[in-house]
């Protein structure tokens, strides 16, 4: 499920102020976030602050713990915040739209996770599809006046050409992640406690690798961030990683040029 390249390496180069802070690091891990219950929105963005790092955030408008929904007003501060401080803020499709297939005459079969159509599967032509990414972003306008990036990462990480093909007609790259980067809080606590999670990190994580974690997760008992976030960062600091957004990584430099299609 690692990212699909959508620019080469070589295409343009950092800005120098990049070039400068990161010529001291042993290499860059790219840390990102999708939304989720948002138990942990409040802890991951003290978090970053604190260590001074900027992060990519994906996102769908998910029931929280508080009762409403990621994207609701309630949570408009919240984003603005994040904005304020430099993260980049992709989309996660509007209604989480997990993909369930490839269908007949060009069609795209989804799974909403939330919206009218939650649980069910739907048929979307690439435009509508299209238009589930692009409806993170309307809604991101009216909460904080400012445009998502270009980019999105499909709910499971789950793509086909057809998908990727429709979002990057309006103008949205895809995001996975690295193998090393799945940070497994979606999976059993029990069988995959935080401790053994953490350590596979920190072991495994390479330069320019993805990493992906959720803003809380419904069914996992015991927690994800609370117990790693902070050593994970520590950790990686001390082996001599720096971190940086997407807007940074090699393979997406040219996603942000301003001849982007995308607003």
């Amino acid at each position: 499920m690692a990212a699909s390249a959508t620019a080469a390496a070589t295409a343009g180069a950092k800005p120098q102020a990049a070039l400068l802070r990161h010529s001291a690091c042993k290499g860059t891990i790219y840390l990102s976030f999708d939304t989720g219950s948002q138990s942990q929105a409040a802890l991951i963005a003290d978090t970053l602050n604190r260590h001074k790092i900027k992060a990519t955030f994906f996102l769908a408008n998910e029931k929280t713990v508080n009762g409403d929904y990621s994207l609701d007003p309630s949570w408009s501060a919240y984003w603005k915040a994040r904005v304020a401080e430099g993260h980049a803020i992709g989309s996660h499709t509007f209604d989480h739209d997990v993909l369930a297939k490839d269908g007949a005459n060009g069609a795209i079969l989804v799974k909403p996770g939330f919206g009218a159509h939650a649980g069910k599967i739907i048929s979307l032509t690439p435009a509508q599809y299209c238009e589930e990414i692009k409806r993170v972003d309307q809604r991101f306008v009216e909460l904080t006046g400012k445009h998502l990036d270009p980019i999105w990462r499909a709910p499971a990480g789950r793509t086909t050409p057809r998908t990727l093909a429709a979002a990057q007609a309006c103008g949205y790259a895809h995001v996975g992640w690295a193998p090393a980067g799945f940070s497994g809080d979606e999976l059993s606590s029990t069988a995959y406690p935080n401790a053994v999670l953490l350590q596979k990190s920190l072991r495994d994580l390479r330069d320019g690798d993805i990493f992906v974690a959720h803003m809380g997760i419904w069914s996992r008992k015991e927690a994800w961030a609370p117990a790693n976030l902070e050593p994970l960062i520590s950790g990686l600091e001390q082996k001599g990683y720096c971190f940086a957004t997407l807007r940074e990584h090699p393979d997406y430099l040219s996603q942000f040029k301003p001849s982007s299609k995308h607003p």
